[in-house]
């Protein structure tokens, strides 16, 4: 029927190449041997690729399901996943993302943060509640270093690149996963206020009980678990199944019913007699896994920065497709310049994570970079994370009533946006961490601001001014640590892109970001600066 012709809709940006059409993300993977930059090339190719488009929509569509009894009543407390969700851990595990940074291969060396953090940004952008296991997995390892005989005996079992979805005891798998346990009802960031306890066995093994509020990817092959032994608030490794194949005292109440993260479940549990293994000393286990909790961070950056570049790829591409008013969408001046307005921020996010990552690549030689490390990383994760459920609106927005629909993905964009300002540590409790690093040791924030002033050149002078003079008011009033964190993120993401050589989307961003003006919306470019041009180079034809 003529009345059926679809007609001025856009192609689909399926079968394109994430990796190809991100000219910022190219540019900081130059320094990267060529295995690694072919391996990306085919990651960019496989996040486009239609199959697996379609292996995202179906393991957000079809959810996670308890089953807490057989069919004989025995309790088995298991999570079933659709084939789907299987099918991306798979993928994401030969590629490394549990594990690669433990690695020893040549073709990473001295680069593994950045590399795996480019992995990660490009799988973003497919599907990201399975890449809570896998960064929850790869984090846990820097909170098993507190214990060098533990870190031998799993490290190995971890970094096989295989993915091993059997309900079978550790020793019998290819693969395993390592989720946590650390929230519970009465005490969320104040993990201080838990409440389950863990009495002493023998040597370093003991038996918890309590309650967990949230337990990150229940299927996971073991859990760190924070509990109250005599000494303090401690740290333990605690296996889902026992090595004769029976159940761990592990009982799960249920699953949460999320807002976005579908595909990844989490659960509240119960522990009646649970075996666990001391990671530490006992009553140290908050310092136990800060390390664990520094990688975490990361990766909500480098998630919420992937959100954001899908999201904003598909507000582009529809609108060079689609013609409004006799032209196309993309010519229209107020379109043009919202999305140049986003394409500024995203890239600004991008270059940040990335940066952040090259800084953990670099800590251990380099006095600068560990300070950047230390002050940086809760400020990358505030700034990046809570800008994602922002631009992931406004890129629906861009598509009007067909972003809004569940057959694109940006429904399920969205509601993915909020939880990484949320998980590791709220907006809040970033701003607090920022603080304390200037209060115990003011000399890493100048290191930081050194740093940031010698990229910015010499239009920073005025951008320092402004932090140094935001860190004094700090020391009187904490209530202000939400504005110096902001003025850091943003200092440090104009310089990393003038580093990068970012020309007229740095200058732009500059301008806009760091002069103090009110910027409630996106749109708000002014003709100074060339949206058109500022979109081709971020946005080229997707190819």
């Amino acid at each position: 029927m003529v009345t059926h012709d679809v007609i001025n809709q856009p192609p689909p940006i399926a079968g394109t190449n994430a990796w190809r059409s991100d000219p910022l993300m190219m540019q900081a993977g130059e320094r990267f041997s060529e295995p690694v930059r072919k391996e990306l090339d085919a990651i960019g190719r496989f996040v486009r690729n239609p199959e697996a488009l379609d292996l995202a929509r179906l393991a957000n569509a079809e959810l996670p399901q308890l089953r807490t009894h057989d069919r004989y009543g025995n309790r088995i407390d298991l999570v079933e996943y659709h084939p789907a969700y299987h099918a991306l851990m798979r993928r994401s595990a030969t590629n490394g993302l549990h594990a690669s940074i433990w690695e020893n291969g040549q073709a990473e060396a001295g680069q593994r943060h950045q590399v795996r953090a480019a992995r990660f940004y490009l799988t973003a952008q497919l599907e990201c509640g399975h890449l809570c296991p896998l960064t929850m997995t790869s984090a846990a390892l820097a909170a098993l270093m507190a214990d060098t005989a533990l870190f031998r005996r799993w490290a190995p079992r971890v970094a096989t690149r295989k993915y091993d979805h059997a309900n079978k005891p550790v020793a019998q798998k290819a693969g395993i996963t390592i989720g946590m346990g650390m929230t519970e009802k009465q005490g969320g960031t104040d993990v201080r206020a838990n409440t389950t306890r863990a009495e002493p066995v023998e040597g370093r093994v003991y038996r918890l009980s309590g309650h967990k509020w949230f337990l990150s990817a229940p299927m996971s092959d073991a859990f760190l678990v924070l509990a109250q032994a005599q000494e303090g608030l401690s740290c333990f490794l605690v296996p889902r199944l026992l090595d004769d194949d029976r159940g761990n005292g592990l009982r799960f109440q249920r699953l949460k019913d999320k807002l976005g993260n579908r595909s990844n479940a989490s659960s509240e549990v119960e522990f009646d007699g649970t075996v666990g293994e001391l990671v530490g000393e006992p009553g140290s286990g908050l310092r136990t896994i800060m390390d664990m909790v520094t990688l975490t961070r990361l990766d909500c950056a480098l998630g919420s920065a992937g959100i954001m570049r899908a999201s904003l790829a598909e507000a582009v591409h529809h609108a060079r497709h689609r013609h409004v008013f006799g032209k196309p969408l993309f010519e229209q001046p107020l379109m043009l310049r919202v999305l140049a307005d986003m394409a500024l921020d995203v890239a600004a996010a991008t270059a940040l994570t990335m940066r952040l990552a090259r800084a953990f690549d670099e800590a251990a030689d380099n006095r600068g970079e560990a300070a950047f490390a230390r002050v940086m990383t809760p400020v990358v994760k505030y700034w990046v994370c809570k800008l994602a459920p922002a631009i992931t609106y406004e890129a629906m927005e861009c598509l009007g009533g067909n972003g809004y629909v569940e057959e694109a993905p940006l429904g399920r964009l969205y509601r993915e946006a909020p939880v990484n300002a949320i998980w590791e540590g709220s907006g809040n409790v970033m701003a607090l961490d920022v603080l304390r690093v200037l209060g115990r040791n003011a000399s890493l924030f100048d290191d930081v601001l050194a740093m940031i002033g010698a990229d910015l050149g010499d239009k920073g002078a005025t951008t320092l001014e402004v932090l140094a003079a935001a860190a004094r008011v700090c020391e009187t009033d904490e209530g202000s640590a939400r504005i110096l964190t902001e003025q850091l993120a943003l200092a440090a993401a104009a310089a990393e892109l003038r580093r990068m050589g970012a020309g007229r989307v740095a200058d732009a961003f500059m301008e806009t970001r760091l002069a103090g003006q009110w910027r409630a919306t996106y749109g708000m470019l002014d003709a100074r600066h060339d949206a058109a041009a500022i979109l081709d180079v971020l946005y080229p034809e997707a190819s």
